[in-house]
């Protein structure tokens, strides 16, 4: 039992540790993993699981390394910000694998890049043809970024001199879970009492029958009641 609750502790501890080294390296990492991101990424996982695994093992020789790997990744980056090369050298830059329509196979090659993933990510985009392509960009990240020919670009408001919709912003959470978010209604100057008739006008006496509403920049009200 002693050793299931070392185990235990031990488990909660490096995973709080490792959620705030995460971080303190910055959304960045979250949100978009080169593959030196990655190889830190997996260290850090690598040397946690050890730390958890082995009790034997102090857990200082698990932080220490964890905190030179993030401050080893924060310098880098840092460093990266201030040199295009070094940035080129760690992350990669991106390769251009369709030009004009056509695709370009020595690219693919070098990148180990198939037709198949090509193709793929062509389709998740909506782009039947390669030829309807005008540039297709394989980023440092993996992503391939596609910009059509502009005979195949969607017609816009703008584009047609038709009169633009003026912004309306985004609509503001009033109800979420069955509870007011008074700080919301704060904001637009209003309180729990005109809530609770507005929802009433709407059939809903109960706030528990009421799993989310909003209001929108024009005052119109949107409900979504709990299943059942």
């Amino acid at each position: 039992m002693e050793s299931f609750s070392i185990a235990l502790y031990r488990t909660l501890f490096m995973y709080f540790f490792v959620l705030i080294v995460l971080r303190l390296m910055g959304k960045r990492e979250i949100g978009k993993l080169s593959i030196f991101d990655l190889v830190v990424s997996i260290m850090m996982a690598e040397i946690a699981v050890v730390v958890i695994e082995d009790t034997e093992i102090s857990m200082i020789r698990g932080i220490v390394p964890i905190l030179a790997l993030m401050f080893t990744q924060i310098i880098i980056s840092y460093i990266s910000l201030k040199s295009k090369k070094i940035r080129e050298l760690v992350e990669g830059k991106p390769v251009i694998l369709i030009s004009n329509g056509k695709i370009r196979d020595k690219e693919m090659a070098r990148q180990r890049y198939t037709l198949d993933d090509l193709l793929t990510q062509l389709r998740e985009k909506n782009i039947k043809r390669i030829a309807d392509v005008e540039l297709a960009i394989l980023e440092t990240s993996g992503k391939l970024s596609v910009f059509p020919k502009p005979s195949q670009l969607p017609v816009y408001k703008g584009d047609l001199n038709i009169a633009l919709d003026k912004y309306k912003g985004m609509p503001i959470p009033l109800v979420a879970d069955g509870r007011i978010l008074s700080k919301n209604l704060k904001k637009i100057d209003r309180d729990d009492q005109w809530l609770m008739k507005q929802l009433a006008k709407k059939g809903y006496r109960n706030l528990d029958d009421v799993y989310f509403a909003s209001i929108g920049s024009s005052g119109e009200l949107f409900i979504d009641p709990k299943d059942g």
